[in-house]
């Protein structure tokens, strides 16, 4: 078949990757003007299989009040006029029922070992240099009662076979010497050997590469305008080309891989998609010290932010901001950001030279991505993957493949269709 994919995020270029090698003709649109310049570009680095579980959970509930209109807080709500951010809003309490916490989370851990190891299987395979390292992802804790809670969600990452495993300060000092100046405030972590790190955008960008060698054709600076449908078809993707004209691109299926826009596509043709956007933020740092900088990837727990080694530079990233499409910088949070990269590392990094940097993160509810074909024949979602993006995107794109060429996917997922 020939197939469009709209969006060259690592979603989209991984299932236009797979789309290819499973025999079809495939043409991928983005706006921008190269492969993963969104929400690829600059998230936190890391492949963690081992923090695959929704941020709604009955554990939340409780916080939400002192979170959700503080700036400063993991989750902050700016309350828009916009029905599906209030609707979102209340799936998203729905999705804290106890009941629906083992679902999600096994569904979101069976994507994402799969993508793991379709990952690696690709590094091996095409040889992709993306600043990856495999030491692990470390969490660890300032608060007790919070430590307490880890341990009896570790226990439920371990019943569904994720080797998450709890250790004490003394052994995180051991895991991740960098941290031995906080040692007094930490009073305990979790680490999952297992996990990785990586940078996203150089990757996306590699297999970009490889695919337009294997034939995939990429039109980038093409802003998708809409799809047209007749008879429960996609009939064609309207687009403006890079030279500011319309037309019209044709294919026997579409994949919308378009992040947290994809509702603005589909919805016009009466496809529920419940995604909204939960702005991240990062900040890159150069390291002056590479011998005391971290090497394990970091969780701060009380902050909610990750840190990665991603070459010579440091990768910090976290935060979610439910308010609306803008990716305007607050100043508040990229100072505050910095603060805490600085009580941790205070003489390792280049405070002066801060790369701040935002991106439109796909949440679901449930923070289970949408996978499979939708209600019209020929168009399928890869899209809602949240904070998982980077953890999920190889598999969810090999996943689609196979859907797509009419097979079943390997891993035990809810498919869409």
């Amino acid at each position: 078949m020939r197939v469009a994919v709209l969006g060259s995020g690592i979603i989209g270029t991984s299932t236009a990757w797979w789309l290819r090698q499973n025999g079809h003709e495939v043409v991928v649109i983005d706006r921008e003007n190269g492969p993963g310049q969104e929400t690829s570009r600059a998230n936190g680095g890391q492949i963690s299989v081992s923090y695959s579980e929704p941020w709604a959970n009955p554990q939340v509930v409780r916080k939400l009040a002192r979170w959700l209109f503080k700036d400063d807080s993991p989750i902050v709500f700016k309350p828009q006029f916009d029905p599906r951010q209030w609707w979102w809003g209340l799936l998203f309490l729905r999705e804290c029922l106890p009941s629906r916490l083992a679902p999600n989370i096994r569904a979101m851990v069976r994507m994402s070992e799969y993508s793991r190891r379709t990952l690696q299987e690709m590094r091996r395979e095409l040889g992709i240099q993306y600043d990856h390292l495999e030491r692990g992802i470390l969490n660890f804790y300032r608060d007790k009662a919070e430590f307490d809670f880890s341990q009896e969600m570790a226990g439920v990452m371990r019943d569904f076979g994720v080797d998450r495993r709890i250790v004490s300060t003394e052994e995180i000092i051991r895991l991740e010497p960098a941290l031995a100046g906080m040692r007094d405030r930490i009073v305990g972590g979790d680490y999952t050997a297992e996990d990785e790190t990586g940078d996203v955008y150089l990757f996306t960008r590699a297999l970009a590469e490889k695919a337009a060698a294997a034939g995939v054709e990429f039109r980038y600076a093409t802003q998708l305008s809409r799809f047209l449908s007749m008879g429960g078809r996609i009939q064609g993707a309207e687009v403006i080309n890079s030279e500011g004209l319309y037309e019209v691109v044709q294919a026997d299926a579409y994949v919308a891989a378009l992040g947290a826009y994809t509702p603005n596509f589909v919805a016009p043709l009466g496809i529920s998609c419940n995604v909204y956007p939960a702005k991240g933020y990062s900040a890159t740092f150069n390291i002056l010290d590479p011998d005391r900088a971290p090497m394990v990837s970091l969780t701060d727990s009380a902050n909610k932010v990750v840190y990665s080694r991603l070459g010579n530079t440091l990768r910090m990233a976290g935060t979610a901001e439910l308010g609306g499409y803008s990716r305007a910088l607050n100043t508040a949070r990229c100072d505050n950001m910095t603060l805490m990269a600085r009580e941790l590392f205070p003489s390792v990094l280049d405070f002066d030279n801060v790369r701040y940097w935002s991106g439109l993160r796909p949440a679901t509810p449930s923070n289970v991505p949408l996978i499979g074909r939708t209600k019209i024949q020929n168009l399928y979602l890869n899209t809602g993957h949240g904070t998982l993006g980077w953890t999920m995107g190889a598999g969810s794109g090999r996943a689609l493949a196979d859907l797509v060429s009419g097979r079943r996917p390997e891993p035990e997922f809810p498919f869409l269709g």
